[in-house]
């Protein structure tokens, strides 16, 4: 396979994450930014579009074997409008070179009916908004895939932490980035697990499957990351690397949240996806296994140190 790759999201965690894994394996890279401005690492070429602009994305994407469809509106907002529209250029572009797209998937396409534990063909019926869209991502690159017209692989995970990750649980609810914290929060309810995944195990994980030539068209698998079985492992790994004195552990003020979310778009996009924090829910990862013998999978403290490192609380 030729391995030149077209990442959208490139200033994103997960396909910052993605970008960086494919340079170190030798990979062609692109990054398609609406700014030439923007910062990339060496060994990746800034095309220069808008991801809601199906002539950039196809021309950006010539040549490429892998497109690494990462890209989603900031802080939660206006999905609605732009997600579907951003994907369906994603695919006209993969028909045209044939290539490869790598979804970074989510938990939000479950529903109630198949918790606790998920397996990778668990049926999808969600009860949030963001699910019916991320369902709705995958009926269509499943559509596609089935047409001959690109192939598809998502790799579903759950809350992703890590260096270059901006918009998450970690850095908005666990954690005050720009100083050592002075409270540790716990969103989670006492003595239920959550599910975390570390960005440079997902991109190593992804990189890994991209390279294996007996994929299907349509391909999905799942993480396990780092299952917290009781609520208090990410909290107590994030105590224990800012050392003493010791940092405070206290529950998150979902009240707070509930009031910001009258105005603010991402408090509401947050207050949605409490359920995720009042019952454990757990992506399994058979098929992953059987497939790499194994998943790539940081320890707990070495990862939460570069993450806390990254957001400059250490």
């Amino acid at each position: 396979m030729k391995k030149t790759a077209l990442v959208l999201g490139a200033t994103g965690g997960v396909g910052g994450a993605v970008m960086r894994r494919m340079i170190a394996g030798g990979w062609t890279v692109r990054a398609l930014t609406r700014r030439a401005s923007v910062d990339l690492p060496d060994g990746c070429e800034a095309v220069v579009g808008d991801a809601m602009d199906a002539a950039a994305a196809a021309s950006a994407a010539e040549g490429a074997s892998v497109l690494v469809h990462a890209v989603n509106p900031p802080g939660y907002r206006d999905w609605d409008r732009l997600v579907l529209p951003m994907l369906d250029n994603t695919i006209r572009a993969a028909s045209a070179t044939g290539a490869r797209i790598l979804l970074p998937g989510t938990v939000y396409n479950y529903g109630p009916n198949v918790f606790p534990d998920i397996a990778e063909d668990a049926p999808q019926m969600p009860r949030t908004r963001k699910g019916l869209i991320r369902v709705a991502m995958e009926q269509r690159l499943r559509t596609a895939a089935d047409q001959g017209k690109c192939t598809a692989l998502i790799v579903r995970a759950g809350d992703f932490f890590g260096p270059g990750a901006a918009n998450n649980w970690f850095g908005q609810g666990l954690v005050t980035p720009g100083g050592r914290p002075k409270v540790i929060r716990n969103p989670g309810t006492r003595g239920v697990g959550h599910q975390w995944a570390y960005l440079p195990d997902v991109a190593e994980t992804m990189a890994r499957l991209l390279e294996r030539a007996d994929l299907p068209a349509f391909a999905s698998f799942h993480m396990e990351g780092h299952w917290d079985h009781d609520g208090r492992q990410m909290v107590q790994a994030i105590a224990r690397v800012l050392g003493d004195p010791a940092v405070p552990v206290r529950p998150l003020p979902w009240w707070q949240l509930r009031l910001a979310a009258l105005i603010a778009t991402t408090p509401r996009e947050m207050m949605e996806m409490r359920y995720l924090w009042r019952q454990p829910v757990r992506m399994t990862n058979d098929r992953l296994v059987a497939t790499l013998g194994g998943e790539p999978r940081t320890p707990l403290l070495e990862a939460v140190r570069a993450t806390l490192t990254d957001l400059r609380c250490v």
